[in-house]
Formats: C-alpha cells, sequence, structure tokens
C-alpha cells in the first residue's frame, strides 16, 4: 500500500513538473525588442511538444531531454498590444504584449533610485504621468557566487502610471520618457541594478579572470559556510551594539523626548551641522531638542517635516508623538505629519541621532523645516542638545552581496536571452577607492557583456560620476577626477557614450536629486549611437588633443557644436597647468576659434593640463553653446 502511495505522490509530482514553465521576463505587458529575432524560452518535461502561438502564426518545438525548450521569433515591427499562447501539456497566456525598444538599465545607486525618491521634485510629473507604452520590470537584488542562474525569484511589467511610477528607477523613466517623445514606439527598461555594487560583481567568473585577486576572492565566496560565519558575525556584533547603546543611552531611560522633560541645562548647537564641530568628538547616540512656535493656520492639517539629511540614524518626535524614523544616513528625511500632531504655539521636537563611525550630525545645505499647505517654519539655528550614550565605532560590515560576480549570475544571466536594443550604465562611485583598474574593468564587462548577449556590439551609454563632496580652492589629486578619466577613456570602446553629468551633483549628497537631465542626457547619446542621428549634438566638449606653443597649451575638442562657451559670462575656471615637475597651479584660459588656449606666466615649459580635476569642481563652466558640459580630463605632452 505504502509503495503504491509512494508511485501515487511520484506520478502527480511528476506531471507537475512536465507543466510548460516561463521565465519571470516572459509574462504580461512585456515588451519585446522590435526588428531583431527574439528567442522565446522555457522549461517543460523532456521531449514534449511546444507550440507559441503569436499574431495569428504558429511556430513548434521540442524540449530537450532536460526539459530545455526555445523558439525564436522572426523580427517583428513595432506595435501592440498583442497575445501570446504557449502550449504543451499545459496552455500559458501572455497578455499585453508591445513590441518596441528594450534597454537594460544597470548600475548602483543613482540608477536604482526611484521615483520615490524624488517624488518631491517631480511632483507634477508624477501626477501626470500616463504612457502604457513605457514599461518597467524591476529586477530582484540577489546575489550567487556559484552558478549562473536561469530565472529570476520574482519581478513584473509594470507601465508608467501614477501607480506605478514610483517603483521606476527615475534615470530610466526619464531616459525613456525622451526615447518615447522622439521615435513614438514603446521603451522597455529591465532595471537590474543595486545601491553600492562595484563594477567587479557585475562582471562573470570567466571575465572576471584578468583581475586574479577579484577572481581569488570569488572562489572563497563560494563557501556558503564562509558567508554564514560572516553574516552570523556581523548580525550578532550589530545587535549587540545597537542593544548596548539602548542600555546605556540616558535619553531613552528618562524619556527627553517627552515635551515636560526640561532641558534648561543643555548645550546649544547650531544646526545643520557635525557635533565634531561643537566640539564633540564621540560616537553613539545625541539628543536634540528645539521649541518651535506654529501658527494656528497650520494645525489640524496634514503637513511635511523635512530633516535634510542626517548621518547616521534619526528617531523624531513632535510634541511626544512619535514622527518617523532612518536607519542609515543616505535618504532624505521626510516625514508625513497627521492632523493634530502640531499645536497652536509652544512645539517641542526631540531628536535622537545614532553615530555608528565618522561624524555624526545634520547635513548641511539640506531643508530643515515643516511644511503645511504653502507655509514654512525654518528649523535650521540654534538647538539645545545633550550626549545620550557614548560608544565605540560600530565595525564595519561585510557587504557580501557586492562581491566579484555574485550581481552577474542573480541579476543579469537571467536575462542574456532576452533581446534588447542596449544598455545604460550608472556606476563608479563604488570604484573610486582604485580607480587605476575601472577603464580594464569597464572594457571588460562591456565585452563580456556583448559577448554573452550575442547581440553584437549593442549600444553601451554609460554616466560619468557627478561632482560631489567640498569644493577645494586650489589644485589637488582626486581619485574620483582618476575614475572620471577612466570612463572618458572608456569611449574608446565601439558603440559607447558617456552623460556627463559634473555640474549635476550635490556636494552634500551622492545621489543628487536632478535626475530628469541625467536621463535626458543618455537619450542624446541613445540618438547618436543607437539610433543614427549623426546630426544630433550628444554630448559636450570632450578632448582631443593638444599642443605646446611656446608657453601655453592648445587644447583641441571633439563635440564642440555651434562652438565651445564659457558658461557663467565669466572667464574660463577649473583649468590648471603643470611643468615637468606635474606639480598643478591655476592657470589663465581662453576660447579662441573653438580651442582652449591654457597658460601660467610662471611656467615657461608646459607639461600637462587639467580641467575640472576634483571631486567636486563646482566652477567648471566649459560648455559648447548646446548647453553640454565639457568632460573633466588631463593630458600630458608624450
Amino acid at each position: 500500500m505504502k509503495w503504491i502511495l509512494w508511485l501515487f505522490f511520484v506520478a502527480i509530482q511528476l506531471n507537475v513538473l512536465g507543466q510548460v514553465r516561463l521565465p519571470k521576463l516572459i509574462s504580461d505587458g512585456m515588451v519585446l525588442q522590435r526588428n531583431v529575432p527574439v528567442k522565446v524560452w522555457g522549461w517543460a518535461s523532456a521531449n514534449e511538444a511546444i507550440t507559441l502561438l503569436f499574431r495569428q502564426r504558429p511556430y513548434k518545438t521540442i524540449a530537450d531531454f532536460s526539459g530545455n525548450w526555445m523558439i525564436t521569433l522572426p523580427p517583428q515591427p513595432a506595435g501592440g498590444p498583442y497575445n501570446m499562447t504557449i502550449s504543451g501539456k499545459n496552455s500559458i497566456q501572455v497578455n499585453d504584449i508591445v513590441i518596441g525598444d528594450v534597454w537594460i538599465c544597470s548600475g548602483q545607486s543613482n540608477m536604482e533610485l526611484t521615483m520615490e525618491r524624488v517624488r518631491d521634485k517631480y511632483a507634477r510629473e508624477i501626477a501626470q504621468v500616463n504612457n502604457p507604452f513605457i514599461r518597467h520590470f524591476t529586477v530582484p537584488d540577489k546575489y550567487d557566487f556559484n552558478a549562473p542562474q536561469h530565472d529570476l525569484p520574482g519581478g513584473k511589467w509594470e507601465h508608467a502610471t501614477t501607480g506605478n511610477i514610483f517603483r521606476f528607477s527615475a534615470v530610466a523613466y526619464f531616459f525613456a520618457k525622451e526615447l518615447f517623445a522622439q521615435y513614438k514606439v514603446p521603451i522597455g527598461l529591465i532595471n537590474a541594478s543595486l545601491g553600492g555594487s562595484p563594477a567587479e560583481a557585475w562582471l562573470a567568473e570567466d571575465a572576471l579572470k584578468k583581475f586574479p585577486a577579484y577572481y581569488k576572492e570569488l572562489q572563497e565566496f563560494k563557501d556558503a559556510s564562509l558567508i554564514e560565519r560572516i553574516e552570523n558575525s556581523d548580525r550578532l556584533t550589530n545587535t549587540s551594539w545597537h542593544a548596548l547603546l539602548d542600555k546605556l543611552d540616558e535619553g531613552l531611560r528618562q524619556e527627553w523626548w517627552k515635551p515636560s522633560f526640561n532641558d534648561a541645562g543643555w548645550q546649544r548647537m547650531q544646526l545643520p551641522g557635525y557635533w565634531i564641530e561643537a566640539g564633540l568628538n564621540m560616537n553613539g547616540a545625541v539628543w536634540f531638542r528645539k521649541e518651535v512656535d506654529i501658527p494656528a493656520t497650520m494645525t489640524g492639517k496634514p503637513g511635511l517635516l523635512w530633516m535634510g539629511r542626517i548621518a547616521d540614524a534619526d528617531s523624531i518626535w513632535i510634541n511626544g508623538v512619535f514622527a518617523g524614523t532612518t536607519s542609515y544616513q543616505y535618504p532624505p528625511r521626510r516625514y508625513e505629519l497627521k492632523p493634530g500632531i502640531l499645536q497652536p504655539g509652544k512645539n517641542i521636537i526631540a531628536v535622537r541621532v545614532i553615530s555608528n563611525a565618522g561624524k555624526g550630525g545634520f547635513v548641511p545645505d539640506k531643508p530643515y523645516q515643516i511644511i503645511v499647505d504653502n507655509q514654512i517654519v525654518d528649523l535650521k539655528g540654534y538647538w539645545k542638545y545633550k550626549p545620550g550614550a557614548v560608544m565605540e565605532p560600530l565595525p564595519a560590515q561585510t557587504f557580501i552581496r557586492w562581491k566579484p560576480t555574485g550581481l552577474f549570475n542573480a541579476m543579469i544571466a537571467p536575462l542574456l536571452n532576452y533581446a534588447i536594443k542596449g544598455a545604460i550604465w550608472y556606476q563608479g562611485e563604488s570604484n573610486t577607492k582604485n580607480p587605476s583598474e575601472y577603464q580594464a574593468l569597464m572594457e571588460t564587462l562591456i565585452a563580456d557583456w556583448r559577448s554573452k548577449w550575442k547581440r553584437g556590439n549593442f549600444p553601451f551609454l554609460f554616466v560619468q560620476v557627478a561632482n560631489f563632496m567640498e569644493a577645494t580652492s586650489h589644485p589637488t589629486e582626486s581619485n574620483w577626477a582618476e575614475l572620471r578619466q577612466a570612463q572618458l577613456n572608456t569611449l574608446t570602446t565601439p558603440a559607447t557614450g558617456m552623460a556627463v553629468a559634473i555640474d549635476l551633483g550635490e556636494w552634500n549628497d551622492i545621489h543628487p536629486l536632478n535626475k530628469q537631465e541625467v536621463g535626458r542626457r543618455l537619450a542624446l547619446q541613445a540618438m547618436r549611437v543607437a539610433y543614427g542621428d549623426k546630426k544630433i549634438v550628444a554630448s559636450g566638449p570632450l578632448f582631443r588633443s593638444m599642443q605646446v606653443q611656446g608657453s601655453k597649451i592648445i587644447l583641441n575638442f571633439a563635440h564642440t557644436g555651434s562652438g565651445l562657451v564659457a558658461k557663467g559670462n565669466t572667464g574660463l575656471q577649473q583649468f590648471s597647468i603643470a611643468g615637468p615637475d606635474k606639480k598643478f597651479i591655476w592657470a589663465n584660459a581662453i576660447i579662441k576659434d573653438n580651442r582652449v588656449i591654457v597658460w601660467h606666466d610662471s611656467i615657461l615649459h608646459p607639461h600637462g593640463v587639467r580641467y575640472a580635476w576634483a571631486h567636486n569642481p563646482a566652477a567648471a563652466n566649459l560648455y559648447n553653446k548646446e548647453g553640454l558640459p565639457a568632460s573633466p580630463f588631463e593630458a600630458y605632452i608624450k
């Protein structure tokens, strides 16, 4: 009897396994690439007969011994929506299919950053968006060090509508919007990106062999027990640190968030700012309190509390009512206030700030205010403060998900059968610690992706990392500038394009909000590289060559458009020059005959020149007349 039951359940299981299955990408709402052969694939039982019906034409194949099957559709023109039926022992219908152009959108957090994060900057755009021909598929964040995966654990195609738009990559959405406006064909966006990820995490194992240190690291992380030990250790360290902090924090024990608490003896600090600037050199928890006057016209209504950005974590109370918390430093602090939390007259705001390591405090040049309707109460100025608990810095965590090849295997490999138009890439910040290898990493990545996709030299367009951190008053070395140079050098790879973003950053935020212009500049590159519009000015000036005439350097540029200009009605800024000693000093620079002449009276034998060579060259102002900025660069006499 037991054997009969066992055979019965085995038969049921085999029947289930034999059913036709599709990868997550091939699902309702998908965008197929126009004008090229398109693969449709999946799984079934061994030798199962598969029929695909699309646009009233049948296509047939038979699954192999392992149950894998694939059907290649002939090139299709843009259009839709259509339905597709795939039949074997069972039948699956895929609905609402459109045919247009499909773009892979990859990189780190500036590609991953969603429209939700820029909802206030683009509120009108979000309120009006309704384009069913722009569609977005978010690849789940996963890693795998052992083998390329065949499918994704989840994901779905979503239309660009008000209800879905918050989940779209902001850069990718604005990129697609520009392309749709220009070409009126459906645009599919497959967003495979992960915050903080370095380039090597997106390289396949065979390509990684060019980089022995990374290849060795990959082999180590194939050991699941190693990962488990690291994760358990990090988890224990983090939990213990915060548990001890909470235990020691006097503010939690004495309830410093309550309006009735007497803070008369507390010191004062000007905010925003870091508490080390007030002489407080510590990690742990520091509490801040401020009394603000709220007019009666701002009460009884929903409002917003903006608390800029805070390093590293914060919890906030207003009049003893918990208003919100954020656990790490990068997101903007935007807390929705329910009606009734604000009272007419005196209100007490209390903030508990946890600094894990480095400088703790409130990031300058960010909004700190309460907004109700169109009324604003500014929260900058003096706050009272008191340390709640002093802690040793929290040891650094091992970010396993960023290790070599893991993201390729789990987030790129499952996409390789899917026909695409090209790729857009926004990444590099995580590789600034070692910029000298970045050009080789990117050239290898581009070649490897092209080889594995088997789409030829498909367009690969990338964003040069934006300006970031405080500006300097004198020429300096910069690993961010070195990485931008590596990105500029990568343009020697065929069918690539670079969107310069040196004027779109924010000195105090690695995630600048102006994603619309980044998307537009990527779209300009796509129009030239992917769509063949050679008349369009897609780039700002790019350094091409230099000559020395006496004590002057003459610079020639490509992509000058209608001509070079110094933006802002001032002289050219951010040019520096060096003699044979390679010590750079600020230089004079003028535009003449659509070239730039650079010199300094103290350097009679110039050896090198740099432009915008800094983490944040805020005053850089060489543009073409089309309004696109020049790329930073350095060049030397050979």
